[in-house]
Order: C-alpha cells, then structure tokens, then sequence
C-alpha cells in the first residue's frame, strides 16, 4: 500500500503535476516537525509545571486545574483570531501577496492589544466569582483566584505572541514559533524551580510562583516574536508596510473566519467548562487525579496539534496557488502521519500508565484512578489526533462554520451530557467523564472524516 496515492485520494478531481511522495511527505514533515515539537515542549513545560505544583499537595494541583478552561475562555477571542491570520496569510502567501499578508498582521495586532485590555480587567477583577463558579472548594478556592489573576494580568504578553506566531505558521515559518516557545517554556520551568519552592535565595511563594513563572516565561516569548516579525528578510515583516487596517476583502475575510472560528472556540470552551465543573464536584482528589489525565491528554493533544498547524499552513498555501487537489493530498498525509504518531503514544501510554502517574503523585488513590485514566487515553488519543488533524485541515481553507458546528454538537453538547449522566445518575464517577470524553472525541473523528472527504471546504474563497 502506497503511502501517498494522489490518484485515490484525488479520485474525481483535476489532477495536476504531483510532486514525487518523497518529496510530499518531506514537505509535511519541514511544515510539522517544528510545531510537533513546539506544541509536545509547551505541553512538557505544563507537566513540569503540575509535578512541581504537586510537591505542595493535591489541592495545589486540583487548584491549578481550576483556572485552565476559565482561562482558555478569556483567550478564545484571540485563539480564534489567530486561526483566520493563519489561514489568511497562508492564502496570501500562496499568492506571493505579500504587502496583504503584513497588513493582515498589523491589524490584528492592533485589535489583539485593545481586546487584551478589556478582557485582562475582567479576569482581574473577577477570579473570585469565576473559579468559585467553576468549583473550587474551600481548600482550593483562595490558591485558584489568586493564580488565575496573576496569569490573566499578565496576559498580554502571551496574546501578542501568540498571533504574531499564528502569522509566521501561516507563512510556513514553524521554527520561529517553536524556537520562541521552547526558549518561553524553558524559562518558565526554572523559575518554576526558583519560586515554587524559593531555591538559591528566591522567595517561596508555592502557586503564586508558578503562577508568576508562567508570566515571565510569555514576556520573554512576546520578546522574540516581536523581534521575528521585525526582520526585513522575513516574509512577514511588520515595517515593511504602513497603515494598521487592511483591504476591504481582506477585512471581510479575517470577520468571516474569525467569527466563525470565535463561535467554535466559545462552544469548545463553554463545554470544557461544564465538563471541568462536572469533574471539580466529585472531589478534591478525583479533581487532581483528572487534571494529572488532562496533562498526559495534551501531550498527545500535541502531535495532533503539530500536524494541524502543518495542515493549516499547507492547505491554505496550496488553495492560494489554485492547487486544490495538493490540498487534499497534504491533508491525507497529515492524518496518515498521525496515526503513526498515534500508535506510539498509546503503547506508551498503556504499558507504562501507572508509572507516569507516580511522576506526579503518590497517593494511592490518585494512582488507581491514573491506570483508569491512562487505559482509556490510550484508545482515545488515535481519534483525538485524527480529529485535530482534520479540524487543521478544514480551518485551513476557511471552513470554520463547519468547525464551530462540530464544538457545538459534540464538546459543548454530547461531553459534558454524557460525562454527567455517567458521573451522577449512573454512579460511574471519573470514569464516567472519561467515558464521555472518549464519545466526544469519536464523533468529532466521524464528522469531520465525512466533511473531509467530501471535499466542499476547497471551493472557499478568502
């Protein structure tokens, strides 16, 4: 069986000169590698993150737990506008558009600086109603607000990195991005270490360090993106044009795309946080069990992630150069890589499950709730991956109606319904909620597969 089959998977379409499956897959790889690593390093540094937290006990990991889907609300805005750069200014460099490209950019980093604004003093203000909404409990409430005030006030730098990133992936230009998180990451690992536990002098501040650790690791990733986008041979460069809005067709665009990816984003993040309140009542213990899982998930969440920036940059280049049959072939071999990444992750996952639980913790329960939890990853993580990819490659040709449709049937609706009917009516408990993550999951894998194969999203104009 070939690897790369442009003629099956293009079955029905106007093929053009195909490059040789070498040379494909190569290119995928260049495009994916560096936001595969990106993505696993970001990830790595969370756990690093939850191990030293954990030093300070379960309700300091059940606490920390708490802000991340508060916190992935107050950035769907942004996520969602750096998912319509990216697309955009993968068309546009599909075109050799490049002034476009760079006013594309300069806008959205004039609209990502008033938002931030906006959105960082509600968090401020609020993390108290927030996380108590949330459910945090009488040993991790006062630990939850004071974190998520921290990393809320400081956010500005984390989003500005974040779009102008979005901006290079798009160009193709992964390795800035991963060298940017990576060095980002490092930095908030060891202060981390310094102000965790107060090591060589520092002061031991417990969460609030790690909360304090993760905003200079943003400054110093804000710091190099902005230098990225600085460089007069890069393709983008910010000085290279002037003015701070678009044109009209590209104004439209970046609205069409970004509000439709806004909506999925909201309905991911609305649902995430149903589904983190439904797990937060079980228990303190149960809660840091389930939020260890959530950690090992987002490490496999990263292949996934890594191919979908791979898929986004390569689809939306090749549609801009009128190549709809190479988007689809880029696409195919995006989700075959994935399977193979896939297939690694889950043999790790399930003969040494306990094990990496023991990385975090060593309380009895939270291990048996761990070899539970990473049984059940290690089937799960084969759609999770697939169905990241696939989001990827619909996001790339401006599909994101689609998208949000998906986050609103399956992560908004069927993972925090299913997770509660087996939580509480059934009496499963934290199996139940990762027994509806794993339905989720699935049916995302399905619809999008469908959507994919069908082929509409390459008639998008942007």
């Amino acid at each position: 069986m070939q690897f790369v089959n442009p003629q099956r998977v293009c079955k029905g379409m106007q093929l053009g000169e195909v490059p040789p499956s070498g040379q494909i897959v190569k290119d995928a790889l260049n495009v994916a590698w560096p936001s595969v690593l990106e993505s696993f390093f970001v990830c790595l540094a969370g756990l690093v993150d939850t191990i030293m937290v954990g030093s300070l006990g379960s309700h300091a990991i059940a606490a920390v737990g708490l802000t991340t889907q508060p916190k992935f609300l107050g950035l769907a805005v942004f996520l969602s506008l750096n998912v319509a750069v990216s697309a955009l200014v993968a068309r546009r460099k599909g075109a050799d558009d490049r002034e476009s490209a760079n006013k594309i950019v300069r806008m959205a980093l004039m609209i990502t600086i008033l938002l931030t604004i906006i959105i960082s003093s509600i968090f401020v203000s609020l993390a108290g109603p927030i996380v108590k909404m949330v459910g945090s409990q009488p040993d991790t409430h006062e630990y939850a607000a004071q974190y998520l005030q921290i990393v809320m006030g400081g956010m500005c730098f984390s989003t500005v990195s974040l779009m102008l990133n979005a901006a290079q992936r798009g160009a193709g230009n992964t390795r800035i991005a991963m060298v940017t998180n990576i060095i980002s990451n490092t930095v908030n690992v060891i202060f981390n270490y310094l102000l965790i536990g107060g090591n060589f002098g520092f002061p031991a501040l417990g969460i609030q360090g790690a909360a304090i650790a993760t905003v200079i690791g943003t400054v110093c990733a804000c710091s190099l993106s902005i230098l990225s986008v600085l460089r007069k041979d890069g393709f983008i460069n910010l000085r290279s044009v002037k003015g701070w809005i678009a044109e009209r067709t590209s104004v439209q665009s970046l609205l069409n795309v970004g509000s439709s990816a806004l909506v999925e984003q909201l309905c991911m993040r609305v649902g995430f946080l149903l589904f983190a309140m439904t797990v937060a009542h079980l228990g303190t213990t149960q809660m840091a069990a389930h939020q260890i899982g959530m950690n090992m998930m987002s490490m496999s969440f990263s292949f996934g992630d890594g191919l979908s920036v791979a898929s986004i940059t390569l689809i939306g280049q090749s549609l801009g150069r009128k190549r709809p049959d190479m988007a689809k072939i880029y696409g195919n071999v995006c989700q075959k890589i994935g399977l193979i990444c896939a297939f690694a992750v889950a043999t790790v996952y399930f003969i040494f499950g306990k094990e990496i639980f023991m990385l975090f913790s060593r309380e009895a329960a939270i291990l048996d709730y761990g070899a539970m939890i990473m049984r059940i990853l290690s089937i799960t993580l084969f759609f999770q991956i697939e169905q990241v990819t696939l989001f990827g490659c619909l996001r790339g040709a401006g599909d994101t109606k689609f998208t949000a449709l998906v986050s609103l049937i399956s992560v908004t609706c069927i993972r925090p319904g299913i997770s509660w009917l087996m939580c509480y009516p059934l009496g499963m408990g934290l199996l139940g909620a990762w027994l509806g993550t794993f339905c989720d999951q699935v049916l995302r894998f399905i619809l999008t597969f469908l959507r994919f194969r069908k082929g509409q999203w390459m008639n998008i104009k942007l």
